[in-house]
């Protein structure tokens, strides 16, 4: 859980029993800084694609050179990795899920094995499931459709394990829960 969001499926249970910080004080409120929000803001978008701060900054480096709206050049950076891919497709139920199925080498991109999930798919690109990965278990699971809610720019063959990458993905279409313009501040400072 990450500032009020629950990451995972497990966590939302947890939340959802207690939704304050532990201990004596956890039900005080407090004012947080603007430096404070703008820092939690950062780290929940780095903990809804686990990535490191590395990661992040090189990406907003990315955006800003860009020439186009910073916050959304870097969502659609983000969005454009492989293992933010096979979440969206329905392959995994979680990131870090996603994550592990990438570097363990289930996951072809055009048909060939790619074991980075910071790799960047270009609109066109055929995202798969290996041919010997799709009877074990997790994707027997993936495609009976337990995990599939995909978005427009996707379009997903769940039966098959296969999706492809169609364009770049507009803001809205990506469910990603954050404020982008504060983490363009917090790097902008």
């Amino acid at each position: 859980m990450v500032e009020g969001h629950p990451l995972t499926p497990k966590c939302v249970q947890y939340f959802e029993r207690r939704p304050y910080p532990p201990g004596e004080h956890g039900r005080k409120r407090r004012k947080d800084s603007d430096y404070s929000t703008r820092l939690k803001e950062k780290q929940r978008l780095r903990a809804q694609y686990d990535i490191s701060e590395t990661q992040l900054r090189a990406a907003f480096d990315r955006s800003r050179r860009s020439g186009s709206k910073t916050g959304e050049a870097l969502i659609q950076d983000l969005e454009s990795r492989l293992d933010a891919t096979v979440l969206q497709a329905g392959f995994a139920r979680t990131i870090y899920q996603a994550r592990q199925f990438v570097t363990h080498q289930h996951v072809l991109v055009n048909g060939k094995r790619v074991d980075r999930p910071s790799y960047r798919l270009e609109p066109g690109d055929f995202v798969e499931i290996a041919e010997k990965s799709k009877r074990k278990e997790p994707f027997l699971v993936a495609a009976s459709g337990a995990h599939a809610d995909a978005p427009a720019y996707l379009e997903v063959r769940l039966a098959d394990l296969v999706a492809r990458y169609e364009r770049t993905p507009s803001r809205d279409e990506v469910p990603v829960v954050c404020e982008e313009q504060l983490v363009v501040e917090h790097y902008s400072r």
